[in-house]
């Protein structure tokens, strides 16, 4: 067994079991290695250090009950392994910069610690053929756009602590932004019915901690942005995609994402020499009974050290 599967063997019954106590020793005995090896490779792998990577995974599941108040907050505190009112509404507020109440009272999308699936760091595919794991399916391909395609939208400034997914906390300022665009979505004239959604993470030259974040739908090539809405081109190029399926939308859009995002970038185009232009693009798909589907596109190009 590979040192990563050891730590993957923990991390399953973490989140199996995180509403019970976790003691360092268990989960050390549990990877065959002592506490000091077991917490220096779980923290290098899962990014984090075990118990702050515990509470933070409790915080992502009781974030997911607080809003059903027929149940105290107390007893979410309780069920998700926080020994009081007060610690819970602590580690809460350190992590998201609300509290539980505030959050309860009017919930907002919030990042989350996902997870890690640790064979996505360790595992290379060819292009076109699909890699499963337990919770998504993705495949790399690469596509050329002849003609750009056009989308009318929103865009903000974001901060780079929001990035990558899956690996902050916090408010979740870009699907803040998908909420904006939905409720207004109907005002824009000239969407193509039943087009892709598209959202566009932009670095160009921001030198100030922040990326550009746009969210629109699919429109005719000649149509006009009004207002504060926006008129945004995927341009004319060949592109690296990476085609991703999820059990449905909300897992596609979070957890699903950010792993795929890291694989993109930290594994595959790595591995190859490969870098990208400043931006990369995500499509969304109408979601089907069966699986929810997204892409990520992105225009490749070689390191400096490989040119």
């Amino acid at each position: 067994m590979h040192a990563w599967e050891q730590i993957q063997k923990t991390v399953d019954y973490i989140e199996e079991n995180l509403s019970e106590e976790l003691k360092i020793e268990k989960l050390a005995n549990m990877a065959a290695l002592s506490q000091f090896y077991f917490q220096r490779l779980f923290r290098r792998l899962a990014k984090r250090p075990v118990n702050e990577y515990v509470k933070l995974r409790r915080l992502a599941k009781a974030s997911e009950a607080l809003p059903d108040k027929s149940k105290r907050i107390i007893d979410v505190a309780l069920d998700f392994g926080f020994s009081s009112h007060e610690t819970f509404t602590r580690a809460f507020k350190d992590a998201y910069g609300i509290t539980p109440e505030e959050y309860r009272a009017k919930p907002v999308r919030l990042n989350q610690i996902m997870k890690p699936e640790l064979l996505l760091n360790y595992t290379m595919v060819d292009e076109d053929v699909p890699l499963i794991t337990d919770s998504i399916v993705l495949e790399i391909t690469r596509r050329t756009l002849d003609t750009a395609e056009t989308y009318v939208g929103l865009s903000a400034k974001v901060s780079t602590s929001q990035a990558p997914a899956g690996e902050t906390t916090g408010i979740d300022v870009p699907g803040q932004l998908w909420d904006s665009f939905h409720s207004r979505k109907g005002d824009i004239p000239n969407l193509l019915p039943g087009g892709v959604e598209l959202g566009a993470s932009m670095l160009g030259e921001a030198a100030d901690g922040t990326f550009i974040y746009f969210v629109g739908g699919a429109a005719k090539p000649d149509v006009s942005a009004y207002g504060d809405f926006i008129k945004w081109e995927l341009p004319a190029a060949e592109y690296v995609v990476c085609c991703l399926e999820a059990e449905d939308f909300t897992e596609l859009t979070t957890s699903a994402l950010g792993k795929a995002m890291n694989y993109l970038f930290g594994t595959w185009l790595a591995k190859r020499g490969l870098t990208t232009q400043p931006f990369s693009a995500e499509k969304y798909y109408r979601a089907n009974p069966d699986a929810a589907y997204m892409e990520i596109w992105v225009i490749p190009e070689k390191c400096r050290s490989e040119v």
